[in-house]
Formats: structure tokens, sequence, C-alpha cells
């Protein structure tokens, strides 16, 4: 039984799953994975089914109804995880954006750093992003160094979607109360982690962009993320001053 669990969110990733699934696995490390897939109409999962009598104690997967957004997914392969009792819950891309290898810097940063959440920060040493366009670049980049302005977090990349959370900071948040879907997820995560006052570790990471497949990003999940960091601080400005009242 591994005490570390990787969910890999999936739509249309036929290309992709099973050289990412055989990658987690061949670690030095023993990890678990999760696939959550949107019922792809690639029929990614029927792949997973079958990769599941290669390694039936190893991979698992939950298949959802359609399409549903990145952080439904992910707060879906939360609670299962916390239900299985793992203690070092990780997020992780299908279509190798994010090398599986750096896996086991993200686990020895919570296991054995004091990091409650480790993120796989591409800015935190400079811009260690390989293959997108530099209008891609600039617009994350940027998006980073606004969200920190806003929230006031110390956190270089908080849009990473490459993270570990230990247990306990994932049974703190009310993961039913995450409201957002896309980019401004990843950073509603990092924001309420920041909150409750985890520790909070960047490691240096290389992020490629995809070979195989096609990109989920889109206008409507940017917009989200803009704006959604606005209505995210004015709300913990306005429950921190009803608390600071009901003190009085």
């Amino acid at each position: 039984m591994s005490n570390s669990i990787v969910i890999i969110p999936t739509y249309n990733e036929i290309e992709n799953i099973s050289a990412i699934i055989h990658a987690v696995f061949n670690l030095d490390k023993s990890f678990h994975v999760l696939v959550v897939d949107d019922n792809s109409p690639d029929l990614t999962h029927k792949k997973v089914e079958e990769l599941q009598q290669e390694f039936p104690n190893e991979l698992f997967l939950e298949v959802r109804k359609k399409k549903s957004g990145l952080g439904t997914a992910y707060i879906h392969g939360f609670k299962w995880s916390l239900e299985k009792n793992y203690d070092y819950i990780f997020q992780m891309d299908a279509d190798f954006s994010h090398n599986p290898k750096d896996l086991l810097k993200l686990y020895n940063t919570c296991a054995n750093h004091n990091a409650d959440l480790a993120i796989g920060s591409r800015y935190v040493t400079g811009v260690n992003v390989v293959n997108w366009p530099l209008s891609r670049v600039i617009l994350s980049y940027f998006a980073s160094v606004y969200v920190r302005l806003i929230t006031g977090m110390k956190i270089h990349d908080t849009t990473a979607g490459f993270v570990c959370y230990k247990r306990k900071v994932l049974e703190r948040l009310n993961l039913d109360k995450i409201e957002f879907i896309g980019y401004a997820f990843q950073i509603e995560m990092k924001f309420k982690t920041y909150l409750q006052n985890f520790i909070i570790t960047e490691i240096p990471v290389i992020f490629t962009d995809r070979v195989k497949g096609v990109s989920k990003l889109s206008s409507g999940i940017i917009s989200e993320a803009i704006f959604g960091v606005i209505t995210m601080k004015l709300k913990s400005i306005f429950k921190t001053s009803q608390n600071k009242e009901n003190d009085l």
C-alpha cells in the first residue's frame, strides 16, 4: 500500500495516458494513480481499464458522465483520496508537461522538509518553460505577478497545476466551497491554503508544452482567473471583518 496518490484528470488523452501511467509506476518510490476521466469521446477511460489489468492494485479510475471542468475533477479526486486514507495527494497533468520524475521532489519536500503544500514551480528560479509561444509565457508569468499583488501570497507560480498536498491541508479546506474550475481553481486552492497558515514551498521544475493531444486552455478559463482573484480577495477581507466584529 502506497501512502501517495497521483490524481490525473483526463479528457481526450488517449495519446498520452498509457505512457504517463507507466512513467509514474517506473519511479523508485511507489505511487498509486487515480485517473478522473470526463467520459472522453476518444475512450481514454477504456485504455485505463486495460491498464488496470497490468496494475490492479495501483491504478484506479473514476469516470464522470460529462466534461465538467478541471477543478471539479480534482475535487472529486481529493475526496476519493481522503476516503482511501492517502497521506500525500498529488495533482499532475496527463500530457507530460509535468515530468513524472519531479513527483519525487514534491514528495520529498512534504515528507522530509516540513512543507504542507509543495508546488512544482515554473517561475521560482526564472522562467522554466519549454515550447510555449512567447505570448503564452508572458500571459502566464504576469498572471502570477498579478495574483501575488492582489492576494499578498508570496508564491511565484500561483497557477501551477503540479503540486503535492499533505492530507491535513485538504481535510482543513472545505472542498465543497471551492468555486472555480479552471486556472482560478489552482489559485483558489493555494489562496485558501495560504489563509489557513500552512507551510507552502515552491521547488523549481521545467514545464514542457504537450507534444501530443490538444490543450484545454480557453479565453473563458483565463477570464475566470483574472476576475476570480479579485472576488476571492474581497471575500477573504469581508470574512476577516466579520470575524473581528464577532469577537467584539
